[in-house]
């Protein structure tokens, strides 16, 4: 009996361990995130996710960092700060080899040449639909194969009313060609032989129209309504030695038979 006795917690016991496992808990979730900026202020913890440093309360985002609330509006502020460009990070430019800061190439189509390099006859642009026709190119080749070609979108100068261009940079679209096909001489050949391919399918078309046209010619020409039924009306028979054979001619007409006899 005694025994089982000294096993057993008392109550004052039970009390003082329950209190130390709240206290462990409570300090444990207070301290789970310490603000970097202001180690002196008293965390406390308003609710799941809102810590509250001094004043001010944070939402812990679970990411390693806290983000600003307001205490207004509840809303989340966050702040974005851009990180400065140092001259190792600058493009290069592809004609003059230096860096640059601003390029409106480089801005619009990723292409790294500086505005003083930019040349207006190498650094023209082409509509989508003649991209695709002059370099043998489908949809997916410049919108899906990657890098995807960028580019910038302007009005139609033939109709207002029509949807606004897609204008892509050349020289990106000839060079994603020549990634297709594998050389200039290969993407000749295959313009060459479309090129050919129309020119037959053209000739065919022509040649088929005209037969038609002829058929349609005699069709009009021939009229069956006016063709007259004729039975030859023979003269007498004229007997051919050299063959063996017998001719006579038609009476009304200028038909000749030649036949033999048995």
């Amino acid at each position: 009996m005694n025994e089982n006795n000294s096993n057993e917690l008392t109550k004052t016991q039970i009390e003082r361990i329950e209190k130390n496992k709240q206290r462990a808990f409570t300090l444990r979730k207070t301290q789970m995130v310490i603000h970097p900026y202001s180690k002196r202020d008293i965390i406390t913890k308003v609710d799941k996710g809102t810590l509250k440093i001094g004043n001010t309360r944070y939402k812990d985002t679970g990411g390693g960092f806290l983000l600003e609330q307001d205490n207004k509006s509840s809303e989340l502020t966050t702040y974005t700060h851009v990180p400065p460009v140092f001259e190792c990070d600058r493009p290069i430019c592809k004609e003059c080899k230096k860096v640059f800061a601003n390029s409106w190439l480089f801005d619009s189509f990723d292409y790294s040449v500086c505005d003083s390099c930019k040349d207006p006859e190498i650094h023209k642009l082409i509509t989508k639909t003649d991209a695709l026709n002059k370099y043998l190119l489908k949809e997916c080749d410049i919108n899906k194969r990657e890098p995807i070609l960028k580019f910038i979108e302007k009005k139609n100068p033939h109709n207002s009313q029509w949807g606004s261009m897609k204008l892509y940079l050349q020289i990106q679209v000839e060079q994603r060609a020549l990634e297709i096909w594998g050389s200039e001489e290969k993407l000749q050949e295959e313009l060459n032989g479309r090129e050919e391919k129309k020119v037959e399918a053209k000739i065919k078309k022509y040649q088929k129209e005209m037969k038609k046209l002829r058929m349609n010619m005699r069709s009009s020409l021939y009229d069956k309504t006016s063709a007259i039924s004729h039975t030859h009306e023979f003269g007498s028979e004229s007997y051919n030695e050299e063959d063996d054979t017998y001719t006579h001619k038609c009476l009304t007409c200028f038909y000749t038979e030649t036949f033999e006899k048995m």
